[in-house]
């Protein structure tokens, strides 16, 4: 899966539209946000989940607290992508750990820093927590993804994800 096609390259090999990453700024989400993050995860999946979004600001951003996180990336005046996760405790024997549950770049931002300057921010955020380590599930056919968090340094974790039909 490519990221994007050449011609929307520059010369400079940055895509056009990408925003440079001095110019990021990452913060909490606000209420007002929201609209914005429901049409990028639209737009990338393809499945607005506007109650889904909702649910997790009220858990994650109104009441988010010292072990959880939402938080979204903002330049040139509009949000570019988001990240939402928390602390969790003793999950399958595991000490407390960080969680990253929800990552999502608008494709005109990415390769310009902004899905790694969010991790750093959770990261940075589980480490205040007193975590020292950061998990996440995904697909394995989401390489667009593994990929990202790959070039992060993440490798697989020591446990089985298990599932049947209901």
């Amino acid at each position: 899966m490519r990221l994007f096609d050449a011609d929307q390259t520059s010369r400079t090999g940055r895509r056009d539209g990408a925003v440079a990453q001095g110019a990021v700024r990452v913060r909490p989400a606000e209420s007002g946000d929201l609209a914005a993050v429901i049409a990028l995860d639209a737009a990338v999946t393809g499945i607005e989940k506007t109650d889904y979004w909702y649910e997790v600001f009220q858990r994650y951003g109104v009441r988010g607290a010292r072990q959880r996180f939402f938080l979204v990336a903002e330049a040139a005046g509009a949000i570019q992508g988001f990240i939402v996760g928390e602390v969790r405790d003793w999950e399958f024997g595991s000490p407390p750990c960080g969680w990253v549950f929800g990552l999502n770049v608008r494709p005109e931002a990415r390769l310009g820093g902004v899905g790694t300057r969010l991790l750093e921010a959770i990261c940075d955020g589980f480490r205040r927590a007193g975590v020292a380590k950061v998990r996440t599930l995904l697909a394995r056919e989401n390489t667009l993804v593994l990929s990202f968090f790959r070039s992060q340094g993440m490798m697989a974790a020591p446990f089985i994800p298990l599932e049947m039909d209901l």
